[in-house]
């Protein structure tokens, strides 16, 4: 995108998606009263409550993500689907999430990450509506298609944006909480699963999405993007919002003009131009994350955690299921409170390298349960070690590989490629997902501990991945860690 100061046409066309409600509206009296202690405070609490209102985004995510866990039982019976269509519809969210991840860097470079966000909202309320009235499979469906779509547009853009508002010394921190809130959204999924019927249940999934739509109003456009675009004015209004009335923002404003005036003044850019280090190298990290994240079949285990849980002799498998989301919540809840203090790299080896050691515990359990008789001691202990195993599992995952590879994609892509990398990057890690999801109940039914064994191996790469590949971005501005690629 160019950077245009006389973009008056672009500027009046986005007129509708810039709007930042009350905040805008403090007389230079009060800003000028402020001491820079409180315009720290109020730039900390700007910019908490931008990520609190875009957080309702995630909790749609892992809403989706954890709805197929707790009614699997419920909605097969009711609409009488086999396991391989039930399969289809838990696996066809990821299938939309591609549509809206091809989508997505494009509409939201266009009209805006708040717009994105708003568009990526209807489908999501449309959807939860037509699985909750459907009476055959084709609602049924649609509607997961719907949401899909939506997630897709969700899973990168939230991340951007609150890459792009965050002061640097908490873009971790704030950051890890895209992934906090997905967690909440499994959560919340598998808990009120345990209370509502299915119909229910959906109708609930359309709340986070109905409340994102007005919150957006009250927040402002990240003032990279308005930067971008060459509304000059806007951006340093934004950025004024997030950083404090009585802040200085000369530095941080020159900074993002220098590196969107450095970046190509042609609104698209050519695949070819892909092959040059600065591009290819952080794509390659990028998508490599996003994609092993998923291999390591996290979503296999969320999607089917209670058929998991039965198959390790688990009779409530439902309460085991609720049980592993609040688990989930409160190691993710951890790694936000990590992540600006150890750094992405440590907290991603350590979580790849829990994974494969919690995968070993249970590929081995599964493997050794087939040659128990179901009566003896040995079976039920067996049993026990592998809900260790898979709860082990969760935790690295939420410790690391869960929130820092959205965090690293959003910080690492160069401005003027992040819509086109930023849409590649989000197309992989759904369609990898789409591929965990439709093959786990199969591969579950051909072999639980194989299934693990191979989760086991993809995470073990990860280990290495990371150690040979993921640079460090703590304490470090997007423009400087996008410069340390050239």
């Amino acid at each position: 995108m160019s950077f245009r100061d006389d973009s008056d046409d672009g500027r009046d066309m986005r007129k509708p998606f810039l709007h930042t409600g009350s905040w805008y509206r403090m007389s230079s009296r009060q800003s000028s009263m402020m001491g820079s202690s409180q315009a720290i405070r109020e730039s900390s609490i700007s910019v908490v409550a931008c990520v609190l209102i875009v957080a309702l985004g995630p909790i749609q995510f892992g809403f989706t993500c954890g709805y197929s866990s707790p009614t699997q039982t419920a909605i097969t019976k009711d609409l009488n689907l086999t396991v391989s269509e039930y399969s289809l519809f838990g696996s066809l969210s990821n299938v939309g999430a591609m549509v809206g991840a091809i989508a997505s860097g494009q509409i939201s470079e266009y009209i805006g990450r708040k717009g994105s966000l708003m568009i990526a909202a209807i489908p999501n309320i449309i959807g939860w509506l037509a699985i909750s009235f459907s009476r055959d499979s084709s609602f049924l469906y649609m509607g997961r298609l719907l949401e899909g779509f939506g997630v897709g547009i969700i899973s990168y853009t939230v991340p951007v944006y609150i890459a792009e508002i965050a002061p640097q010394n908490m873009r971790g921190a704030l950051g890890s909480v895209n992934q906090l809130s997905v967690t909440i959204g499994i959560m919340l999924a598998y808990l009120l699963g345990l209370f509502v019927q299915w119909r229910i249940l959906a109708v609930l999934g359309i709340l986070p999405c109905t409340v994102l739509i007005p919150g957006l109003f009250f927040i402002p456009e990240s003032p990279r993007w308005l930067a971008k675009m060459g509304m000059t004015e806007d951006f340093e209004t934004s950025l004024q919002v997030l950083r404090g009335f009585d802040a200085d923002i000369s530095i941080e404003v020159n900074e993002i003009k220098r590196s969107v005036a450095s970046t190509s003044k042609r609104t698209t850019i050519r695949f070819a131009e892909l092959k040059r280090r600065r591009y290819w190298f952080p794509l390659m990290i990028g998508i490599g994350l996003l994609m092993l994240q998923q291999l390591s079949g996290i979503n296999g285990v969320l999607f089917y955690s209670s058929t998991i849980f039965e198959a390790a002799g688990i009779s409530s498998s439902n309460v085991a299921t609720f049980g592993v989301g609040a688990i989930q919540v409160i190691a993710t809840g951890v790694a936000t409170w990590l992540v600006d203090k150890t750094g992405r790299r440590l907290l991603l080896i350590v979580s790849s390298s829990g994974m494969t050691f919690s995968l070993l515990i249970v590929a081995i359990a599964f493997y050794i349960k087939g040659f128990t008789s179901v009566d003896s001691s040995l079976y039920s202990i067996l049993g026990i070690i592998s809900v260790v195993g898979v709860v082990g599992m969760v935790i690295s995952f939420s410790l690391g590989l869960g929130p820092i590879p959205w965090l690293i994609m959003s910080e690492i892509l160069p401005v003027n490629i992040k819509g086109l990398a930023g849409s590649i990057a989000t197309l992989a890690n759904w369609f990898i997902s789409w591929v965990v999801t439709m093959t786990a109940n199969l591969l579950l039914d051909w072999s639980s501990g194989g299934t693990f064994t191979i989760y086991m191996i993809v995470s073990a790469f990860t280990v290495a991945f990371v150690t040979i590949w993921v640079p460090e971005t703590k304490g470090r501005t997007l423009e400087e860690i996008q410069f340390s690629f050239r």
